[in-house]
């Protein structure tokens, strides 16, 4: 492999700013692309950007006015977007009957609506690259049933049926679409799960976080550096044959 095989193509991360969004901006970087970082906070998005000498720019990717806006900035300052890696994505937790519309919502926007928006806008940008690539980052719960987070399944199970019905519509161009789904990853977000679980069932921090790290068959957390090389693997030329999988890296969860 040459050192930097994506020298000077042009990728658009959502998330950016913290977890797997910055260890794949760190990859994709590494390999020469040309970076856009997107987040709703500032201050992650731009230390990435310190870090990896991307462009940050602010986007609430639930309002896809924000979203036009930040990829016209982006292709403004880097081109046209070759590489779209849609990242952001929440999570919450409840027994169904207590699950409010407000989180159902939310949820659905977030890690559903927003990653057709951002497919949208880009769309254009990716069919006329000789490699456009598409990589949704969803779960391994877009392949089961959550019991307490039906809602972010539902939006999971969604996002993986937009990567893979992109992935047969687009398969005789140069775009490939797929799907990355990690089991339970050492990344902020898990620390706002272990948090949940701390209050909801008054164990301690530890006891909250060896639990959640025992839903994963290795017993240990995913590192968000191993989801990112995957994700320079599918940004790769010679990737091109990968298409419309669901790629799982939850330590043998769902084998």
């Amino acid at each position: 492999m040459e050192a930097r095989p994506l020298e000077g193509r042009h990728a658009l991360i959502t998330g950016g700013g913290t977890g797997i969004g910055a260890a794949a901006a760190i990859e994709l970087g590494n390999a020469g692309a040309k970076l856009s970082l997107l987040g709703r906070r500032t201050a992650p998005i731009q230390h990435t950007a310190v870090r990896t000498g991307g462009t940050a720019f602010q986007c609430d990717v639930a309002d896809p006015g924000q979203i036009r806006k930040a990829f016209d900035e982006a292709r403004e300052a880097n081109g046209p977007i070759e590489m779209l890696v849609v990242n952001a994505g929440i999570a919450d937790s409840a027994p169904f009957h207590k699950t409010s519309r407000d989180s159902w919502d939310r949820i659905i926007a977030v890690n559903l609506t927003a990653a057709f928006d951002c497919a949208q806008a880009a769309i254009g940008d990716l069919l006329a690259s000789e490699n456009g690539r598409l990589i949704f980052v969803a779960s391994v719960a877009s392949l089961r049933g959550v019991p307490y987070a039906a809602h972010y399944a539902a939006s999971k199970h969604g996002l993986l049926g937009l990567a893979r019905s992109l992935a047969a519509e687009y398969a005789k161009t140069n775009l490939t679409v797929n799907a990355v789904c990690p089991g339970y990853v050492d990344t902020p977000m898990t620390d706002q799960s272990i948090a949940r679980v701390s209050a909801v069932t008054g164990r301690s921090e530890d006891q909250s976080r060896s639990a959640v790290e025992g839903m994963n068959a290795s017993g240990r957390l995913v590192d968000p550096n191993g989801i990112a090389t995957l994700i320079l693997t599918l940004c790769l030329p010679q990737s091109r044959d990968i298409n419309g999988a669901a790629l799982t890296i939850d330590g043998g969860t769902s084998a």
